[in-house]
């Protein structure tokens, strides 16, 4: 009997409203998204029924315009760094084995990935040398087992550390993941759409995001290293070109011109122990910054301070002296305030940069694009076009070759589109040109179903007993041969999303909704709209 339990019916209709209420949104694309803006902004929107869904199908940057970046990661900055904050850990291991190895002198190094250490006893070398290897860690990866972070070598008097090649490698890949992670978080700050930020090779970072009005816009978010350090003060001076010695530097002050800081190299604490950043005011009414450090950032700076009360202290930005206050007690707690010339927005900017993090390593920027909005409405309306003369086509040929089943069939069509925008609007998926491609050829496949069980009732015609036990026939016989041409199909799109990247990632998931939503109007909605026209009607013969 040629029936279906109520239970689905009902099941079916409610999956189909669903799918309309999600896409629904998108009809009103530039209201719900300034709604969604308000709403993510103050709390509250207007414009639109608070009520109704309010996800919409994120436009890509082929669509809707944006800026393109391709960053190589600086990743030797990070040796000089990594160095460069050994050298107090292992000049004081040294003293305290003075007797052994005479005076401890860090020499100028042309590669300042590499310390080298002249000692006072030329007898004492191994003995340094040892001392120094027990500070050694173990590399922390898979390819580094059983290695070391740091090889140390001796020629006559002087002692060589730096990094082994284990622990650059796996240097390398942390600080590649770690510039990627603040890059999204910055981007992410400022409130920008579906940003494309992943790893390309090494040491490169792909940037698409769309929405933003230049390149150089871009890179103004992402550029700022933001690497604030707490450094000791050796003195100040008047001279750029001051010899700081080894161990030392000179930098400028950030307010002060022609005032320039003789400092320590070695931060006592570093922005990457910054817990938090708000942006706020000083006794004085001016705007600043307060921080906040983690658990081991607040122990440094509680016990330098203590220490060092009535010495000056630099809070250097970006190679420059924000301000270089004399410590004028202990500071426990681990938190402060930053000072400066800063105006209001200024002071909610650096904040921002804080909070993010900083770039471990500089970038390289090998590549920048700005793709205008322009070209984006050209390929919508492309897009647009080949849907129409798609969905017309289809529409057409159905009902030529179908008659009224073909009309049921292109009825289980547009539910389709509207099921596939809803889950990629629920998805909160990004929508590309090849997503578009994806979209047109699933509307060609979607009706590959209909055909067969079409198919399959006309054989049935000739030999069953009715029009209903051939309607019942053809979908059960027609059953294996959909589900089998669809798993191949949707098996691709998976590999092709598995082992693709950017717009053919676009491509593999609408093909694959496509592919799922054309299965479910084939046979459940096209075969519920010829099960209620049959029991209505209750024709003696079938015009398929």
């Amino acid at each position: 009997m040629l029936q279906i339990e109520l239970w689905k019916k009902v099941a079916i209709w409610l999956v189909v409203v669903a799918g309309l209420l999600l896409a629904l949104p998108n009809a009103f694309y530039n209201r719900v998204e300034t709604y969604n803006d308000s709403v993510a902004a103050t709390g509250e929107g207007e414009g639109w029924p608070s009520f109704l869904p309010s996800n919409l199908v994120n436009l890509g940057l082929d669509l809707r315009g944006g800026a393109h970046l391709l960053a190589e990661v600086r990743v030797q900055d990070v040796y000089a760094t990594r160095m460069q904050s050994m050298w107090p850990e292992i000049r004081d291991r040294l003293r305290d084995a003075r007797a052994e190895v005479g005076t401890i002198r860090l020499q100028e190094s042309t590669d300042p990935s590499v310390l080298q250490i002249r000692i006072g006893e030329a007898g004492g070398v191994q003995r340094a040398v040892q001392l120094i290897e027990d500070l050694a860690r173990p590399v922390t990866s898979l390819t580094g087992a059983g290695a070391t972070d740091i090889t140390v070598s001796a020629q006559g008097d002087v002692i060589t550390v730096q990094l082994s090649e284990a622990e650059k490698l796996a240097t390398d890949d942390r600080t590649v993941r770690q510039s990627l992670e603040i890059i999204r978080r910055r981007i992410d700050e400022v409130g920008t759409r579906e940003p494309t930020i992943q790893r390309q090779g090494t040491d490169r970072i792909l940037i698409q995001v769309p929405g933003v009005g230049s390149a150089a816009e871009l890179k103004d978010i992402i550029g700022t290293t933001a690497q604030l350090t707490f450094q000791p003060v050796i003195s100040r001076t008047s001279s750029a070109d001051a010899a700081p010695g080894a161990g030392n530097e000179v930098l400028p002050s950030l307010d002060e011109e022609g005032v320039y800081y003789v400092l320590e190299t070695a931060p006592v604490v570093t922005g990457e122990e910054l817990v938090d950043a708000q942006p706020s005011f000083d006794q004085n009414g001016r705007p600043a910054v307060s921080f906040r450090f983690n658990t081991s950032g607040a122990r440094k700076f509680g016990d330098y301070t203590a220490n060092n009360i009535g010495n000056p202290f630099a809070i250097v930005l970006d190679g420059e002296v924000i301000s270089a206050p004399v410590i004028q007690s202990h500071i426990p707690g681990g938190s402060g305030i930053i000072t400066g010339n800063f105006s209001v927005e200024e002071s909610t900017n650096l904040a921002v940069l804080l909070r993010a993090g900083a770039l471990p390593a500089g970038l390289d920027f090998l590549e920048e694009r700005t793709i205008g909005p322009e070209l984006g409405a050209d390929s919508i309306e492309a897009g647009k076009i080949a849907t129409t003369v798609a969905f017309i086509a289809v529409l057409a040929f159905m009902v030529a070759s179908y008659g009224l089943f073909g009309i049921f069939a292109n009825v289980a069509l547009m539910a389709n589109v509207v099921l596939i925008f809803g889950l990629l609007s629920l998805l909160g998926a990004t929508l590309t040109l090849p997503g578009i491609a994806g979209i047109v050829l699933t509307i060609g496949m979607a009706v590959d179903a209909n055909v067969l069980v079409f198919e399959r009732i006309r054989e049935e015609l000739k030999t069953a007993k009715g029009p209903a036990r051939a309607i019942e026939l053809g979908y059960q016989k027609a059953l294996s041969a959909i589900i089998d041409a669809n798993i191949t199909t949707f098996i691709t799109a998976v590999i092709l999303y598995a082992v693709g990247s950017g717009p053919v990632r676009g491509f593999a998931i609408t093909l694959g909704l496509g592919i799922i939503t054309s299965v479910f109007t084939a046979i459940y909605l096209t075969r519920l709209l010829i099960v209620i026209w049959f029991q209505r009607r209750r024709p003696k013969t079938l015009e398929v």
